[in-house]
């Protein structure tokens, strides 16, 4: 079981190293992290965008991008579709968000005729690291999905136990987030965390998968919490994936950690057919290197290589 993101980069290294297709690479924190995640092994670069953008870049900065292939594609609506069209032809294993809208490579990725689409919901997950937690920890979604509804956060669910069973948890503990314990009509974030603890008694997410709602943040993250407030689970201090009920939630829960604890973190959205690795362009090439080794890992673990 991978408990820091190092021990996920070093994963990465030693499988089989995946083709990863850069939509419209032409972005310094871009070329920087993929440049590195090519030194150390992990994967083979295909950068799609302005090469001459992408090679004045690589000269400023002195990165080295020896090995990688560039296909020259000027227009960003036509990179992102050569992109996703070179996933979906196995010409490359997943696929990245270079300085791009999400909603254009989105667009490509749910395309009809040649996009990665299955036939479930699109999520967006987060992998932290912290120092006061003793592992990793996913938190989904933040990004995508504003107010899921039931259905839509079972999909949710599913999407992020691939990833965390990819990153080799035996057993995955979900939180389903809400302000209480106790189940009011009120607050509907109570009555889907209900619902959805029963779907897992009931074995809609599969073996050695425990979901426990609804249930506040410091319950889900720390025993203390739990014993003063004399509440027991065994997700209590042990939650691997965080479902939060809006997007607002989930944003705000994400860049706290992230700037207020100083959280390392990786992103990606998990529902088509290969991960989409996707950061925010305020990350840096550090949090792309991990959301490139970590879209490495799932792509590998779903294809058992």
């Amino acid at each position: 079981m991978i408990k820091k993101l190092e021990d996920l980069v070093e994963k990465a290294q030693k499988q089989k190293k995946m083709k990863l297709a850069v939509a419209v690479a032409q972005d310094k924190d871009i070329l920087i992290s993929v440049a590195e995640a090519q030194r150390m092994g992990i994967i083979h670069a295909i950068l799609i965008g302005d090469k001459d953008k992408i090679l004045t870049i690589s000269d400023e900065l002195n990165i080295e991008l020896d090995g990688a292939e560039i296909v020259d594609v000027l227009d960003i609506a036509e990179a992102a579709a050569k992109a996703v069209k070179m996933v979906s032809e196995g010409k490359a294993d997943f696929l990245m968000k270079g300085s791009v809208d999400t909603s254009i490579l989105l667009k490509a990725v749910l395309d009809k005729e040649f996009g990665l689409r299955t036939g479930r919901l699109l999520s967006h997950i987060m992998l932290y690291e912290m120092s006061n937690y003793h592992k990793l920890l996913f938190l989904t979604d933040g990004g995508m999905n504003i107010q899921p509804d039931l259905e839509a956060k079972k999909t949710i669910i599913k999407n992020a136990i691939i990833a965390a069973k990819a990153l080799g948890n035996p057993e995955v503990k979900i939180a389903c987030l809400a302000a209480k314990e106790k189940v009011s009509k009120k607050m509907q974030a109570t009555v889907d965390g209900a619902e959805l603890k029963q779907a897992a008694q009931e074995g809609l997410f599969g073996v050695g998968v425990t979901v426990e709602g609804p249930i506040a943040f410091d319950l889900a993250v720390s025993k203390a919490a739990a014993e003063i407030k004399g509440y027991t689970s065994p997700v209590v201090g042990e939650t691997d994936i965080i479902l939060v009920p809006t997007i607002e939630v989930g944003n705000g829960i994400g860049k706290a950690l992230t700037y207020m604890a100083s959280a390392k973190s990786a992103g990606v959205i998990m529902g088509a057919k290969v991960p989409v690795v996707l950061t925010s362009r305020a990350d840096s090439s550090e949090t792309k290197l991990y959301s490139i080794a970590l879209g490495s890992v799932i792509t590998a673990n779903q294809r058992n290589i």
